[in-house]
């Protein structure tokens, strides 16, 4: 994969480069949510209700951050810039 991204890259006319560059963000960002979707079927079935890994060997098996298997329990979809923040009561702070 890494060596299809790195020829489109040397792609010496620039105008061909972004255009090439414009196609393979767009088919990303389709295939993102079917990805992500798979990624969440299979982190649950792995968690297995509780019955089978925890959270942190799941992130271990899958290669992935232990912050993203607890999103996918939270119902987490969005980047880390934009995730709401915890509402604390006046006790809490």
């Amino acid at each position: 994969m890494s060596d299809a991204l790195d020829a489109v890259e040397q792609i010496a006319d620039r105008e061909e480069r972004v255009r090439a560059q414009s196609k393979v963000m767009a088919e990303q960002i389709r295939r993102n949510k079917v990805w992500a979707q798979e990624r969440s079927e299979l982190i649950r079935e792995l968690w297995n209700d509780g019955d089978g890994l925890s959270y942190r060997q799941i992130a271990d098996r899958l290669g992935i951050k232990l912050s993203t298997v607890q999103d996918v329990f939270r119902g987490y979809k969005g980047s880390g810039t934009v995730r709401p923040k915890v509402e604390r009561g006046e006790s809490d702070g």
